[in-house]
């Protein structure tokens, strides 16, 4: 049985829960467009562990930073590729350092299915408004 590269795609929102992280890809796939973070996983990764060696890669982020939690995952036949999604909520204010692609915070009011910005034809909208929905429990503070 073939087995699918593994991605992860990581939603960092700021702390008051207002704005989201995205990098600005320099490359194909979807070279000159906004997408969220992200990256290849290692071999015997475990995704969680990917996605806060990515996220700290691209952005400088580190675990003390920020709490991930896993959105869900899926895989792409046609495509050969497995894409784990994780979210978080900043827990204080950060200095970012972009590895290759710059970076830039949105308001969580931008259309983010609008293609001719953003990445993933439609995906990233639709990522970002699943988290929106679960709001209450997705931006639960811890007490």
């Amino acid at each position: 049985m073939h087995k699918f590269p593994r991605l992860n795609l990581i939603a960092v929102y700021n702390k008051e829960c207002t704005h989201v992280l995205f990098c600005h890809r320099q490359k194909n796939p979807y070279q000159g467009l906004y997408n969220l973070v992200g990256g290849k996983l290692d071999e015997g990764e475990d995704a969680l562990s990917g996605a806060y060696r990515e996220l700290y890669e691209e952005t400088g982020i580190g675990k003390e930073d920020i709490e991930l939690r896993a959105f869900g995952s899926f895989s792409y036949a046609l495509e050969g590729v497995t894409l784990e999604i994780f979210f978080g909520v900043l827990k204080r204010d950060v200095t970012l350092v972009a590895e290759a692609n710059p970076l830039k915070w949105f308001s969580l009011d931008t259309n983010f299915f609008d293609g001719s910005r953003f990445a993933a034809d439609g995906n990233v909208g639709h990522i970002l408004k699943i988290i929106e929905r679960y709001q209450d429990i997705a931006f639960a503070k811890k007490q």
